[in-house]
């Protein structure tokens, strides 16, 4: 079985819904990582690549995910800086042509471990976004890689009941993948003026428990105003509220789910090179 190295962290964001704030998250977490000054790379696996989009990035003629995932390209090659210091492996509708062939692959939900375990340890986090379907191979991918899944529930109606659904595609695949890495939960897109939200949010904190992060993502002009100038709230409006709540949500991540410090072995390999200037499309 593949598996990431351990002094890495593998945290994929996912649900069974688009509109829950999942990508808006992997984006401004990987800048509050960033910001910190941790190695990140964040992993665009939605074929609509809304988190390539987010940061102002376009593929042309470049590599992504999906050339990687589909053996014509190695990781290193694809992945293109972005800003707040992001690395960045951007998405490109080819993601649909690596879910039709991936019925005549072998175990082709590893590819995605394979390909972080080849960039040796040039990050300690590793953010991948993943499309709004828990039940694909893309999915079955981001779960094989994980170290942790993060499970994004914003506090709007039906929003727990679409989690708890996400949650058994998920239970189903790593049965059959035979590893189940640890959950947690992030809430998202909270209104505190209303009733609705607060007492969802508190719901939310009854059922998941411990699993659940205290931080909660709240609902922000800046946040939805940051795709447009593609941006992370870090460096849009680094002083804004949106800004303080990915530090506080990061501080937690950073004290639970952390990568080990086990020193690197003789097998790592060089350094790879630094990756290529990007194109980029600034809405």
């Amino acid at each position: 079985m593949i598996e990431p190295r351990p002094n890495v962290s593998v945290l994929s964001l996912v649900n069974q819904k688009g509109g829950c704030g999942k990508t808006t998250t992997a984006v401004n977490l990987a800048g509050a990582l960033a910001a910190r000054g941790e190695p990140v790379l964040l992993i665009d696996l939605d074929p609509q690549a809304h988190a390539t989009l987010a940061l102002g990035c376009a593929i042309l003629d470049e590599p992504s995910i999906a050339e990687v995932l589909l053996d014509e390209a190695r990781p290193i090659e694809a992945i293109q800086p972005a800003p707040g210091g992001i690395d960045l492996l951007p998405a490109s509708p080819r993601l649909g042509e690596f879910e039709d062939v991936s019925e005549r692959l072998l175990h082709p939900e590893q590819r995605l471990s394979r390909s972080i375990t080849a960039l040796g340890e040039r990050y300690r986090w590793v953010i991948v976004d993943c499309p709004p379907r828990a039940d694909g191979v893309l999915c079955a991918n981001a779960l094989f890689a994980s170290t942790t899944a993060l499970l994004i529930v914003e506090t709007g109606a039906f929003a727990l009941q679409g989690a708890l659904q996400a949650l058994r595609v998920f239970e189903e695949t790593a049965e059959r993948q035979g590893r189940k890495p640890p959950v947690k939960v992030i809430g998202t897109l909270f209104d505190r003026r209303t009733r609705f939200a607060r007492e969802l949010l508190v719901a939310m904190h009854g059922r998941f428990g411990e699993e659940m992060f205290d931080t909660v993502i709240r609902t922000s002009v800046r946040l939805r105003e940051a795709p447009a100038v593609g941006l992370p709230i870090q460096e849009l409006a680094p002083t804004s509220r949106a800004a303080a709540d990915f530090d506080a949500l990061t501080e937690e991540i950073m004290q639970t789910l952390a990568p080990s410090t086990t020193e690197s072995t003789s097998s790592s390999g060089p350094t790879p090179a630094a990756p290529s200037t990007p194109t980029r499309a600034r809405g």
